[in-house]
Order: structure tokens, then C-alpha cells, then sequence
């Protein structure tokens, strides 16, 4: 069964950054997920899906995975580009959009 590892993206509900240093090795998914008639409930018979394991770098979990025999891939992690502002270029002289109030 394939897995992929990846290290977390920070949540957009807080700015805070933690549990993004970790990486996850987390299986795929193997059948797809049935909708119980009666209670609307999503359900899965697939164990393997509720599985995240998580280690402190990439190195260790694809030693894991290669020792395990597990099928794998490495998502990459995407860094944010930071632009840096400063609050005195709103009324620098050679502002390419007029300041208005």
C-alpha cells in the first residue's frame, strides 16, 4: 500500500507554527469511503487510513518506510515567500500609486 510523506503546512486558523517541524507519513487511501444510509455517517473499512506516523525529519521516515517495505513518496515542503514591507514605503515620493486618504 503506497504512503506519502510530507511535513505539514501551518493552519490558517492560527499564525502560530507549531507541529509544522514534524514529517508525516501518512497511507493512502485504498477503498474508497461509503456514506451510511441511515445516519449519513462516512465510513471506511480501510485501517490503514487513520495511520499518521510522525518523525522529526524526513530521513528517518523514509528509513522507516524503506525498512517496512512500504511504497512511497516525498511531497516536498512549499516555504512561504515573505515580502517585507515597512509602513514608511505608504509615503515614499516615488510610490507608483498616489497615496490617497
Amino acid at each position: 500500500m503506497p504512503a506519502k510523506i510530507y511535513r505539514p503546512a501551518k493552519t490558517a486558523m492560527q499564525s502560530g507554527k507549531a507541529k509544522t517541524h514534524l514529517w508525516v507519513l501518512e497511507f493512502d487511501q485504498e477503498s474508497p469511503r461509503k456514506i451510511d444510509p441511515i445516519m449519513g455517517y462516512t465510513s471506511s473499512g480501510d485501517m490503514r487510513q487513520q495511520v499518521k506516523l510522525t518523525f522529526e525529519t524526513q530521513a528517518l521516515a523514509e528509513a522507516y518506510a524503506q525498512r517496512n517495505g512500504i511504497e512511497y513518496r516525498v511531497i516536498a515542503p512549499k516555504d512561504p515567500a515573505r515580502q517585507v514591507v515597512a509602513y514608511p514605503d505608504n509615503f515614499r515620493y516615488t510610490r507608483t500609486q498616489p497615496w490617497t486618504h
